[in-house]
């Protein structure tokens, strides 16, 4: 029990160390950061829901809001750090985008479609 609680001592006398170096500018873009990494990870959770709901793979529009959003996010952050791991890591941002194209045009389609061609009602 006293090696688990030196060892906690010890991370926290160093987590300590590392916030007290950090400007506030650091610790926003951490927020952001953060906040885009959760929203990353959030997507699969969004993902997992769906598909057991369906009791198939599902990929819901929120998914790919999801996934931009905290990708564009941890991208940011990545550019602040000049972190060239985390920028190469977004290039996914592209896609999610694309995906996100396709599903606004999807419903722009469906949307003229119904406009142009309303249903027929039947003569009584």
């Amino acid at each position: 029990m006293d090696f688990i609680a030196n060892q906690l001592a010890v991370i926290g006398a160093k987590f300590g160390q590392w916030w007290g170096t950090m400007s506030s500018l650091d610790r926003i873009w951490l927020g952001i950061g953060m906040f885009g990494q959760l929203m990353f990870t959030g997507r699969w959770f969004v993902q997992w829901i769906a598909t057991e709901r369906a009791r198939r793979s599902i990929v819901p529009a929120t998914f790919w809001y999801f996934s931009f959003v905290g990708g564009l996010l941890v991208l940011a952050y990545g550019f602040y750090r000049a972190d060239p791991v985390i920028i190469i890591g977004q290039f996914g941002v592209f896609i999610y985008a694309r995906n996100i194209y396709f599903l606004l045009r999807s419903k722009t389609e469906t949307t003229s479609d119904q406009a142009s061609n309303p249903p027929k009602i039947a003569a009584e």
